[in-house]
């Protein structure tokens, strides 16, 4: 992350996300995404769809939900154990449970919904 603005949208989007304002963590992710050049594109497009997954969960569209975080999944594999300062582990980990949630059909467990903190 070189340039300012870059870093500035990813962290906005990183306080978003753990203010369960997801869609508005989508908006800086999604610029963020389409706007730079991104060695790392692949993983940002799976917090763009991890943040939209847990958006349709809190307003009840669970097969949005359960399909956008498995998507989620497999892009965030490829960046294990951390990229950009998360532990993408957790991650991972958070969001397997949250789709175990989910096919169980329990509303959404905020406990479950990963923190994003980065060491950036």
């Amino acid at each position: 992350m070189n340039d300012i603005k870059e870093k500035e949208l990813f962290k906005l989007g990183l306080k978003l996300f753990n203010h369960k304002q997801f869609y508005d963590a989508h908006e800086y992710w999604e610029e963020l995404w389409l706007e730079y050049h991104l060695i790392d594109k692949k993983f940002i497009q799976g917090l763009i769809q991890l943040t939209v997954g847990y958006y349709h969960w809190s307003t009840g569209n669970l097969k949005g939900a359960f399909s956008l975080l498995n998507k989620s999944l497999n892009k965030m594999e490829a960046f294990c154990p951390n990229n950009r300062g998360l532990d993408v582990g957790l991650i991972i980990n958070s969001t397997k449970l949250s789709i175990q949630s989910i096919e169980d059909g329990k509303k959404i467990d905020w406990d479950k919904v990963p923190k994003l903190e980065s060491s950036l």
